[in-house]
């Protein structure tokens, strides 16, 4: 017979399983040049489902991924609005002092071209993050603009992210977009501002946030970058974070589901009766995805 005592142990001891995602930022920018289509191309063999991808304006008006506003020319630093998609596709992207020849002939790839390879594997999405020099040199409306034409047939699976609020602002209000707006601080005033925005996810850098402090509850989904140990992961997932985004996603990811398998295994030997088993019901059905490397449960 099912001893209610025994179910009631059993429940204290387990806890709501919560998961936490792992976004990809620049790709696997630990094993590959960031933000180049081999950094992509290796998230999406290691099993990944988000990634995050730097984007700024050529000076014809396409989104490129590169990270910074300028670029090394022969020996030369231009700004990226200063030259065509077609003239930064010949700029050496392959990272030689990291890297070696390995990547020889790796450029700075368009943005319509990462979305292209990123979204041939079902159910991932990009974070499209627009860097502050494009709107700074073309006006937030014509760089909002350009970006919504690169994204218009990856729609669905695609998020326009900034820290600049009108250009997240007039991507949702003119185009329809999901946006994620990224913290400048995070305090209270920061947070009247989140409120009001309401955007779809907020971005913030772990260095930001206070310790131990739970993230502001909102209809947004919380991404915490500069995550590098499990440990920052499990604590994020305690605090209410979503997503944690890292630029080593094979090691994080590793960790990651060690842990989660780990948990897995501890579950499975603590089971309660069967009376208690069909009445519990604190793991979802997200637990089946614990293969994965893009989750993790919280402690």
């Amino acid at each position: 017979m099912f001893d209610p005592s025994r179910r009631a142990t059993f429940t204290r001891r387990m806890k709501p399983a919560r998961f936490l995602h792992l976004i990809a930022q620049r790709g696997d920018a630990a094993s590959c040049p960031e933000n180049t289509l081999p950094a992509f191309q290796s998230a999406l063999d290691l099993g990944l489902r988000f990634v995050e991808v730097d984007v700024q304006i050529s000076a014809n008006g396409v989104p490129v991924a590169v990270r910074d506003s300028t670029v090394r020319v022969q020996d030369t630093t231009v700004p990226v609005a200063e030259l065509t998609a077609a003239e930064l596709g010949q700029v050496d992207a392959s990272q030689p002092h990291r890297f070696g020849d390995r990547f020889r002939g790796t450029g700075i790839a368009r943005l319509v071209d990462v979305l292209s390879r990123v979204t041939k594997r079902a159910e991932t999405t990009v974070f499209v993050t627009l860097g502050r020099a494009s709107i700074v040199h073309f006006g937030y409306e014509q760089a909002v603009a350009q970006v919504a034409e690169a994204i218009k047939p990856f729609r669905s699976r695609s998020i326009l992210v900034c820290e600049d609020v009108p250009t997240v602002h007039r991507a949702r209000q003119l185009f329809g977009l999901q946006i994620g707006w990224i913290l400048p601080a995070y305090d209270a005033h920061t947070r009247i501002k989140c409120e009001a925005l309401q955007p779809d996810y907020v971005f913030c850098e772990r260095s930001l946030l206070p310790a131990g402090a739970a993230l502001w509850r909102g209809p947004w989904r919380w991404v915490v970058r500069d995550v590098t140990t499990l440990e920052h992961a499990l604590a994020l997932a305690a605090l209410g974070a979503d997503f944690a985004a890292t630029l080593d996603a094979r090691a994080l990811g590793e960790a990651m589901r060690a842990h989660a398998m780990a948990q897995a295994a501890a579950h499975a030997t603590a089971q309660p009766p069967v009376e208690a088993r069909a009445a519990e019901t604190q793991i979802g059905d997200e637990s089946t995805t614990i293969a994965r490397t893009t989750l993790v449960s919280r402690p």
